[in-house]
């Protein structure tokens, strides 16, 4: 659909919004297109996926990857985009320039209203998962039709020409305001170890997110996982800085329930269905106590 669509009506109407991600396959499910259709649907979505790349991966870390031809990757995009009314895309995994150049032309030709990129450079394991020349083509090219974009300190710091472990939030903080789309600068590579803390930028205003940083090693696709709450959030009608708020609360009650699951041995993922889980487990003692 080529027209830009007022969603101001999606929170009272009885249809979900269609969101879209755009990203790679992680074999493990902790991250990538199915991180994003779990939390999309867990947020009240429903979730349409165009993907950009087959990888091999696990919660210990990426093995392999597959980028998908980029004809392919516009084909995906003009099946959905053609046909399903897109309310949000939240955008991940772009491994290389020419599947960038592709999905910036679909961008271009389908007007989409909410757009929120999760610049994925580097993975929890530390793995890269995009090519040195997709960087800039990502952020002079792509960047630009987003909504929001949302790096870690590691890709904030890549984005702005720093060293890759650079982490001093106020300079960061003061370099990405240089940017004409707004910036979710996400703490949780921060040395302060109670809180979480989100920086939303937009220019010289700063808006801060706080949040308790949760203790566990299951934060596999806490990146993926965030950015499509946002997207979803946006879509059912929020403001960009309530999508965001709603979004941290969804992932930081989805850390906390991660302990739950028992999923590989290094890095797991977050509890996306934990509400679900919770729904279940009352129901269960309510029918054991009658």
């Amino acid at each position: 659909m080529n027209s830009k669509t007022d969603i101001s009506s999606l929170s009272t109407s009885s249809h979900l919004p269609n969101i879209l991600t755009i990203a790679g396959s992680d074999s493990g499910g902790g991250a990538g297109i199915q991180a994003d259709i779990k939390a999309i649907s867990a947020n009240g979505g429903f979730a349409c996926s165009v993907i950009t790349a087959v990888t091999a991966q696990n919660s210990c870390g990426v093995t392999d990857i597959h980028p998908i031809p980029p004809a392919n990757v516009a084909a995906q995009l003009d099946a959905v985009l053609s046909d399903i009314h897109i309310d949000a895309i939240k955008i991940g995994m772009l491994p290389n320039v020419a599947i960038i150049e592709a999905v910036a032309a679909k961008l271009k030709q389908y007007a989409i209203q909410h757009v929120v990129v999760d610049p994925v450079m580097v993975a929890t394991s530390g793995d890269r998962l995009v090519s040195t020349d997709a960087i800039d083509t990502l952020c002079q090219t792509l960047f630009p039709f987003a909504s929001l974009v949302t790096p870690n300190f590691y890709e904030a710091a890549i984005m702005v020409n720093q060293p890759f472990h650079y982490t001093n939030v106020a300079h960061l903080r003061s370099a990405l305001a240089r940017f004409d789309y707004p910036v979710l600068l996400k703490g949780g590579h921060s040395d302060d170890p109670h809180q979480a803390k989100d920086y939303l930028i937009n220019h010289n205003n700063i808006t801060t997110f706080n949040g308790p940083r949760i203790a566990t090693h299951n934060t596999h696709g806490t990146g993926c996982t965030l950015s499509s709450a946002i997207a979803t959030q946006l879509a059912l009608g929020s403001t960009l800085e309530q999508a965001i708020a709603t979004a941290k609360d969804y992932l930081t009650q989805a850390l906390h329930q991660s302990h739950r699951l028992q999923v590989g041995q290094g890095h797991g993922p977050v509890h996306h269905f934990y509400a679900l889980d919770s729904a279940q487990m009352a129901s269960t003692n309510i029918a054991e106590a009658l």
